[in-house]
């Protein structure tokens, strides 16, 4: 049978080592049951692409993670994804006949991967051009390599610290904070900013980037004191922690409800986000209220704190316009506020009232952070009253035949309904939908009235 020839190899060797993980897996299912000779040798190129990516997986792991940027857009040491490839190969060229042995566990697979990390800080000095080539990333090149050197040279230490990452964010003992300090220590020996290198590999492996702050701290009994911290090389790390709550702070301020999902679920991230950074240094730092950190995270309080203030003033008025009242004369000079019939149960009014709604539900947690909860308590309070108030006066003109059009009449209950849902008011909620299903129309389903909110 014929197979691949020279030309098809390389090409599917080039298009393989481009693709990520989930791509790979998914193309190596699809030939599996594939018959025929090419078949086979594409499983073939396929198993031992996936076998050298989880031999380099285990021999870069202390610093796999710095090719990718961080999720969170937070500054982080790292290199370009590019890089990686041409660093394993250059790694393991001179010894390819110790790679077999990474294939299990134990203390010789570990020995074998620092080598090969040892390998790989050479070729990084010695032969630049072959690990990051002149035209990627010029601007960053020069001290990338240095760096890439470096954190390589503490790779060995690095690797003896990632199964202790878990123990160390929580409640370490005695001994748990004792190797950490050593760690430290002997990393700050091979390099003179040498902890601030390992803390960086560390960092690159969390995916929440204020728990950082909690193994900062326990590298010495005294730096939990801002004193330490902000005289030391690690001051950065919270430098950057509240250059982002900053940024995150100014796109809730630039917040403009339009309705879209995507736009409320950022607002809420960023939100949770900036209460979490602020609520963990608390905890982990004792701040001078008048210090240069004290200060930018006082200024923060206040910008968020300001912002949530008027969200909750804006989703009041926001339901006024979504669901209008207006004054109808009863009897003699008498009138009251009812319910508008004819408003509309879509349109722009009632999407910025459901964006913001949402959000005064999914501020709970936050604004206590802010000192906002007790404001937001009460709206969502006055607004359960309003909602089935509204509810109940439409449901009786309904019962009393006084809609024109009974179907609007219970979309607009069903809108209310759901804004009760969206802040978290879920007993007024049902109580309304079954008034609506007994109303003089057809039942209002939960699924129909979320399609009509």
């Amino acid at each position: 049978m014929s197979g691949l020839t020279a030309a098809h190899r390389v090409a599917l060797a080039a298009l393989i080592g481009r693709c990520p993980e989930t791509v790979l897996k998914s193309v190596s299912a699809a030939v599996a049951a594939l018959p025929g000779g090419r078949a086979a040798e594409l499983r073939l190129m396929l198993a031992e692409e996936m076998r050298d990516r989880a031999r380099r997986a285990v021999v870069l792991a202390p610093i796999a993670r710095m090719f990718q940027p961080r999720a969170d857009g937070i500054a982080a040491l790292g290199f370009p994804p590019a890089v990686l490839p041409r660093l394993w190969r250059a790694a393991i060229e001179r010894e390819p006949d110790l790679l077999p042995r990474l294939d299990t566990d134990g203390p010789d697979a570990v020995a074998v991967a620092n080598r090969f990390c040892l390998a790989a800080a050479c070729a990084v000095r010695d032969r630049p051009a072959l690990v990051w080539p002149e035209s990627l990333a010029p601007d960053r090149r020069a001290q990338g390599l240095i760096d890439l050197a470096c954190c390589l040279d503490l790779a060995h230490l690095a690797r003896r610290g990632l199964p202790s990452i878990e123990v160390w964010l929580k409640r370490p003992d005695g001994d748990q904070l004792a190797e950490l300090r050593l760690l430290v220590k002997d990393c700050s020996e091979i390099h003179s900013d040498g902890a601030t290198r390992l803390l960086e590999m560390l960092f690159a492996r969390l995916d929440d980037a204020v728990l950082v702050l909690r193994i900062i701290t326990r590298t010495s009994g005294v730096a939990g004191r801002q004193g330490f911290l902000s005289g030391s090389e690690l001051a950065d790390f919270v430098d950057r922690l509240l250059a982002g709550v900053d940024d995150r702070a100014a796109r809730l301020a630039a917040y403009r409800p339009d309705g879209t999902v995507g736009g409320v679920d950022a607002v809420i991230a960023d939100l949770d986000w900036c209460a979490s950074v602020l609520a963990e240094l608390d905890v982990t730092l004792t701040l001078d209220p008048d210090s240069e950190w004290g200060r930018r995270v006082r200024d923060s309080r206040v910008k968020v704190a300001a912002w949530l203030s008027g969200l909750l003033r804006s989703a009041d008025k926001a339901v006024d316009k979504a669901l209008p009242l207006a004054r109808v004369q009863t009897t003699g000079r008498m009138s009251r506020m009812a319910p508008m019939l004819g408003a509309a149960a879509r349109g722009e009014a009632a999407d910025a009232a459901f964006a913001l709604l949402r959000l005064v539900g999914a501020t709970r947690g936050a604004a206590a952070i802010f000192g906002a909860e007790a404001a937001r308590k009460a709206l969502v309070e006055a607004l359960s009253v309003r909602l089935v108030d509204y509810a109940d006066q439409v449901l009786g003109q309904i019962n009393d035949g006084e809609a024109a059009d009974e179907a609007h009449a219970l979309k607009l209950v069903s809108v209310a309904a759901r804004y009760l849902e969206l802040i978290d008011a879920r007993d007024p909620a049902r109580t309304v939908r079954r008034r609506a299903a007994v109303a003089g129309g057809p039942p209002v389903s939960s699924g129909a009235s979320s399609r009509a909110a």
